[in-house]
């Protein structure tokens, strides 16, 4: 069976029920199944579900964003830190211009040092997603080659 794109609008809350984020009142997200564009818990998921349909779905920490792994925070000297000026706590930046360079979070700068976590900030967080399919279909040859949904006119970054 062919993967197919689905079109969805959602609310995402933590296991407390605080919102985290929502696409209400933007656009709806689109991503081709199986290929890595959402956290996989809600990829399995929305697998078959058809348009309008409304659901929630649970994702546990494992099937989302992974659990904490402590190994992941550092301390480094406050010289070996790509970015300029004050760092306080709950600041956020990329460890490298490539795009793919990981997004850290101070959680300490005291003098000289400065403690860094690599942990997604939703790691360890069981999701519930409040979730609307806008459309489902079948995913063309093109789509599945890429690993990714083309809009209606093809997708020109791919030619």
């Amino acid at each position: 069976m062919k993967p197919s794109v689905v079109t969805f609008h959602y609310t995402l809350r933590d296991s407390a029920g605080e919102l985290i984020d929502t696409s209400a009142g933007g656009e709806p997200i689109t991503y081709l199944e199986g290929a890595g564009q959402v956290i996989d818990g809600l990829d399995q998921q929305l697998r078959g579900v058809a348009a309008g349909t409304k659901q929630r779905v649970q994702v546990a920490a494992s099937q989302a964003y992974g659990e904490r792994d402590e190994s992941q925070i550092r301390t480094l000297k406050r010289s070996e830190v790509p970015v300029e000026g004050d760092l306080n706590p709950g600041d956020q930046f990329k460890t490298d211009t490539d795009r793919y360079a990981p997004i850290v979070t101070v959680i300490d700068a005291d003098g000289d040092s400065v403690t860094l976590d690599a942990n997604h900030p939703l790691a360890g967080m069981d999701l519930t997603f409040d979730v609307e399919v806008v459309s489902s279909r079948e995913a063309t040859a093109d789509e599945i080659k890429h690993g990714h949904s083309h809009g209606a006119g093809g997708d020109e970054s791919c030619n």
